[in-house]
């Protein structure tokens, strides 16, 4: 499953990328390759300062070796080898009109004294934050995830929606990162689920991405902007940050396996700016946002 699975997630990294610079219409994705000294590597790929895109990667890893001391505490093993490889991307374009997005699917494996599979599982999911709400892109973002899990089990939707809202929250803040979308995580077979349908349905995922977000770039991209809307774009995505860098399991992860700290914090927008007890005006679009935030919709 494993090499099945890295096999795909290959692929998927290069249609995306491929996908997106046809969007940009400008900026193309620089490769660059790295290895892991405990075991592993992966290829990274970052598009920078587009027509559309103002930063944004799309990073695939295979990493391998002993489980470090932090996982070991966290699983509740004294010792054990793992593999876990993945695709994580983030997209941060330059208009505020159009939203950033993050998307991961990731497969974990871990193995006894032996080399003996003793657990596996996948994970992964996708979700759109954006600056100024347009519900119909919204609609449009969950309609496209409820398709995808339904062909694969209709309960699956409103749980991993509802898993989405509940992770990706700042919890300091108390409000949501986003408007949320797909999270699923320890996804291991089942007598309901075999390994394979699990895999079926974290691949049709990651094949309705494209279909998710393209649609609602190429609806935005050409909306005009002022300076205020970019300094509200440059607030909000402070919040972002502070999510990534104290809430997201896949950033600590990445640091606790000495991943590669530039694919790691690839996740942080270039420009960012944090205002002491900054708030919306009352009754303003930007208010709208916050609202919707700290009490998640469902959108369809």
């Amino acid at each position: 499953m494993k090499d099945q699975f890295y096999k795909y997630i290959q692929q998927l990294q290069d249609t995306i990328c491929t996908g997106l610079q046809a969007v940009d219409g400008e900026a193309t994705f620089v490769e660059d390759l790295w290895d892991r000294p405990e075991g592993g590597g992966g290829r990274t790929r970052v598009i920078s300062n587009g027509k559309v895109f103002e930063k944004g990667g799309v990073n695939i890893s295979s990493v391998h070796g002993e489980l470090p001391m932090a996982l070991r505490k966290q699983f509740g093993v004294e010792a054990g080898n793992f593999y876990a490889c993945g695709l994580s991307l983030v997209i941060h374009p330059t208009n505020p009109m159009v939203p950033t997005v993050h998307a991961n699917w990731r497969y974990f494996e871990m193995y006894d004294e032996q080399g003996n599979v003793v657990t596996q599982w996948f994970g992964g999911g996708q979700d759109l934050t954006p600056y100024y709400l347009f519900d119909e892109d919204a609609i449009h973002f969950h309609t496209v995830c409820k398709t995808a899990c339904d062909k694969h089990n209709s309960e699956f939707y409103p749980l991993y929606k509802k898993k989405c809202d509940d992770y990706f929250w700042n919890a300091h803040r108390n409000e949501a990162r986003g408007i949320g979308g797909l999270f699923f995580d320890y996804c291991k077979p089942t007598e309901q689920m075999s390994l394979d349908q699990w895999y079926d349905f974290v691949t049709e995922v990651g094949n309705s991405f494209l279909e998710s977000y393209v649609p609602i770039v190429e609806k935005r991209k050409e909306l005009e902007y002022t300076k205020t809307q970019r300094d509200w774009q440059e607030v909000r995505r402070g919040r972002y940050v502070e999510f990534n860098l104290v809430h997201d399991r896949g950033t600590l992860f990445g640091l606790k396996t000495n991943g590669r700290i530039e694919s790691i914090l690839m996740s942080l927008p270039p420009h960012v700016q944090w205002h002491y007890c900054h708030e919306p005006e009352k009754d303003s679009w930007e208010e709208k946002l916050i609202t919707v935030l700290m009490n998640p919709k469902q959108w369809i």
